[in-house]
């Protein structure tokens, strides 16, 4: 993706449930990213009809139409280099090596920001069933000019 403005959506372990407040809260989006645990094919469907879409298979994601998608996406988007992944225990040490400024995990159910040497990490957390006491929630990365900032929002 070119350099300039960006907007993208972030979600993550929608379990099969793509809620209204999710899709609106996306619409607009340059870039969707998924963090895994999707559900299902219908998901990735309608998160397509919004935006482009870049997406991670999460351990709860099985079946013949979750075998094409990977496990980890490192791509670069508005000259950000951006790495994706489902549970961010299992990261890569050796592509941190590579310009990583972004990385975008799930599982946690957990909305989460923080910043670790230089690297942004972002959760959007869950935006599926809820689970426990855990907010339902999305997130965003906006790109401009190089710079990057990140939000998490909770629905409903």
């Amino acid at each position: 993706m070119s350099s300039g403005n960006l907007r993208i959506g972030l979600i993550s372990d929608t379990h099969g449930l793509l809620r209204p407040e999710a899709l609106a809260f996306l619409a607009g989006s340059d870039l969707i990213v998924h963090a895994g645990d999707i559900g299902g094919p219908g998901i990735l469907t309608a998160l397509e009809a919004l935006a482009p879409l870049q997406v991670v298979r999460g351990n709860n994601d099985h079946g013949a139409w979750a075998v094409p998608i990977p496990e980890t996406l490192l791509f670069d988007a508005g000259g950000v280099g951006l790495y994706a992944l489902h549970d961010l225990a299992a990261i890569d040490a050796d592509v941190m090596t590579c310009a990583v400024r972004v990385v975008i995990s799930g599982h946690s159910h957990v909305p989460k920001i923080m910043e670790r040497e230089g690297v942004l990490y972002v959760n959007p957390g869950s935006a599926g069933p809820r689970r426990f006491t855990l907010p339902i929630s999305v997130g965003e990365l906006l790109i401009h000019e190089g710079r990057v900032s990140a939000r998490t929002v909770v629905l409903g």
